[in-house]
Formats: structure tokens, sequence, C-alpha cells
């Protein structure tokens, strides 16, 4: 059984605690925040030993892996700290600030032979998994273009100072406009070689994005595009349009999967559920904790998260220099 230390125990937390009581072969058995009040109350309401000082924590013996889910901007030192000290790290997206700090990262896993993998949660939900394998198989042949967007409300209840501020990771496109990039590039499953973009903040005050719009084109020559919205009132849009040699995907993330064919949509059986996001993050559990045993590959790895954090920061020098700009990694 894989012990398991969360750093971080907020919103996202939660998230991880109820995943792994879900997945077998780990269980929580540490917990930390800086405010020691906070993790005794989240170790009384999920278990695990509370801790105040994350280097405690990763002194512990009985803490073999780690979940990192703390604010944007202390991903890289705390993912480092940990596989210097052997844990396994489950990093929450966004892997870090910049490519540099990605590269730091990957080196350190490198280094310990510790497992890394990255939490991009798309890579779990059902509607995805249902669209992945229907490309996989060929049904529709190979995707060529794709439109994925994520618009919503961006100052929600979770909502920090740190996420308004670039300079501690804030922004809506790395902090979920991520996830529709993420989706689009997995499925199109290509790498990126440029991007061209606009970044603004359009709804509020805020130094970081609450707006973006991508174009991606890809090495092969294949292109598509993103859109992260963060409005202050609307529905939210959450999904993407995948036109493919032979027909065209759609995924919705509440009503799942639908197949266009001769001018007409059907829906795809089985491909959306409820309560999606928790079942997602389960999933993710269950693969990390296989991996670590040896039952399997890390499904998202190091290098793939980087190549992520490449389009964003492309994304943004584009922005500024207002020119499509190569992807580094």
């Amino acid at each position: 059984m894989i012990g398991v230390g969360i750093l971080g125990a907020g919103f996202f937390g939660a998230y991880h605690a109820r995943a792994i009581a879900q997945a077998s072969g780990v269980r929580l058995v540490a917990v930390c925040a800086e405010d020691q009040a906070l993790a005794d109350g989240f170790a009384r309401e999920h278990g695990g030993r509370p801790y105040g000082d994350w280097r405690a924590m990763l002194e512990d013996k009985a803490v073999q892996a780690v979940a990192i889910t703390v604010p944007h901007h202390l991903h890289r030192p705390l993912a480092v700290a940990a596989l210097e000290a052997g844990k396994h790290v489950l990093l929450e997206k966004p892997m870090a600030l910049s490519v540099a700090e990605c590269s730091r990262i990957i080196a350190a896993a490198e280094r310990s032979g510790a497992k890394l993998m990255i939490g991009q949660i798309m890579h779990f939900v059902r509607p995805c998994m249902v669209a992945r394998g229907l490309i996989e198989r060929g049904e529709l042949g190979r995707p060529i273009t794709g439109s994925s967007s994520l618009m919503k409300i961006w100052m929600e209840s979770n909502r920090r100072g740190w996420h308004l501020d670039p300079a501690t990771g804030g922004g809506m496109l790395m902090t979920a406009g991520i996830h529709a990039l993420d989706q689009l590039i997995w499925l199109m499953d290509g790498r990126v070689a440029s991007v061209s973009a606009a970044l603004s903040a359009s709804f509020h005050r805020q130094a970081a994005d609450d707006s973006a719009m991508l174009l991606l084109r890809f090495a092969d020559g294949r292109f598509a595009q993103v859109a992260s919205i963060g409005f202050r009132d609307g529905g939210m849009t959450y999904g993407m349009d995948l036109v493919c040699e032979r027909g065209t995907l759609r995924i919705d993330i509440a009503r799942g999967v639908m197949i266009g064919r001769d001018g007409q949509w059907s829906d795809v059986p089985d491909s959306s559920e409820a309560d999606w996001m928790q079942n997602a993050i389960g999933r993710e559990w269950q693969a990390f904790a296989d991996a670590i045993a040896g039952k399997g590959e890390v499904p998202v790895t190091g290098d793939y998260g980087r190549h992520i954090i490449a389009c964003i920061e492309a994304a943004m020098r584009s922005s500024g220099e207002r020119r499509d700009v190569t992807v580094e990694a």
C-alpha cells in the first residue's frame, strides 16, 4: 500500500483526498497546509497526519507519494523538493510557470528515479476518453482540425488573489483555459509548432488575463483553435468540435459525445457521467498508483506537461508581440 501525502489542504486537495480513498493500492497518510488549523481540519475530515511544515511531511517515511495541489507559483519548488526526497509526485496542472521550471522538475525526477505525473484531468474525463477511443479505432479517420472552448464565470467562490496575478501563475488561461488547450492537443495527437494568440483582461480589473484566443499550428501542418474566456456572467461552454477525415466529433463535458455524419448528429451512448470531475480524479489516481506499482506507464508525462506550458508561454509572447511564436518545447 502506497502512503500518500497531500501538499495543499484546499478546495482541490479535497478532491484528491476523496479520489485516494476510492483508488486501490494507495492510502492517505498525511496532509500539509501553511495554516496548521487548516491541515488539522482537513485531516479530521479525510484522514492522515496533519503538518504545518512541508519539509517535515517530506521527512515522514510513511509518505511515499505526494499530491501537489498548492498555488501555481509553488509547483516547481515543492515538486523538486518532493522528488529529491524520493517521493513519487502527482503534480496538479499547470506543471509550472515556465518551460525552464518544468525542465527543472523533469531533471529532478530523472535524478531521483521517482515517478512524475502531471494532473491534466481531461485525459481521464469520460467524454474525452470516449472520443479518444473512437479516434484510436479509426472510425472517423485522422483529426484534421478542431475548436476547443472553455467559457465560464471567472470569479468563482474559490478564486484567490494569486489567481489574478501573472507573477504567481494566475489568469484564466493558466488556471482553467489550459484544460481546453490540453484536450485539443491530446485528441489531435500531435506537437504544436507555433502559436498566434491574443490575451487580455476584458471583463475584470486584474493584471492576469481573463480572455484568450489561440491559433495552434501543429508540426505536421494541421491547425486548430482554443478559446479561454472568463466572463462576469453567462452560461458555461465546455467542450470541443473535432473535424476528422470521415466525420466530426462534438464533446460536451456535461452531455457527452456526439458523432456528425451526413449533416446529422447522433449521441454516443454512455459517454457522459454525473460527478465527472471527482470520477476523473479517481481514474487519475488509479493510473498513478498502477504506474508506481509497475503495472503500467505514467499516462501524462513531464514532457507532455512541459509542452502544454510551452504553448501557453508562446501564446503570451505572441499576444505581446502580435506575431506567430515558435513553441520551444
